[in-house]
């Protein structure tokens, strides 16, 4: 990994381009492992570290004494670290956090209950107050500027 890092570090054009080093040595070799990692990957050109799996809140604060980087934290839900708040994370020194997977699982049991509701009544007209609404995603999507933006370069109304 070291080796991965100094390349990536070396063949970096952009000093915007950021090198994120994952370390999963918590779950498998252990707190102290996890740090020897962290200062090796740091030591190769990493500008932020990833400590994946840490268990506590207490790992996290004693992580961020010990390692004097930008850190990332996972709040993954039913991972092995404790779900954090992103104030909680910030007051511990975390100033990126992922919740990558939070909105998918949000989603799917969503649709879960609405085809659940269609299985059961064949039709979705008793849900219509939970769905967002045609305006709603269009405004979300800025589709009005997309409409223009066509009326525009293909003509017409």
């Amino acid at each position: 990994m070291k080796q991965k890092i100094r390349a990536a570090a070396r063949a970096r054009l952009d000093q915007d381009f950021v090198i994120v080093a994952r370390t999963d040595a918590r779950g498998v070799e252990g707190f102290e492992a996890a740090l020897d990692r962290a200062r090796r990957y740091l030591a190769a050109g990493a500008d932020v570290i990833f400590p994946e799996a840490l268990e506590s809140r207490d790992e996290f604060a004693s992580f961020r004494r010990v390692i004097e980087a930008p850190l990332l934290a996972n709040m993954t839900e039913f991972g092995r670290s404790p779900l954090l708040s992103v104030g909680e994370l910030d007051r511990l020194g975390y100033r990126i956090a992922l919740f990558p997977v939070t909105a998918q699982r949000a989603a799917l049991k969503a649709a879960g209950w609405a085809l659940d509701e269609i299985s059961r009544s064949g039709s979705q007209k008793g849900m219509l107050d939970s769905v967002q609404t045609r305006a709603d995603l269009y405004d979300l999507l800025g589709y009005e500027g997309y409409e223009a933006r066509d009326r525009a370069y293909f003509g017409g109304s």
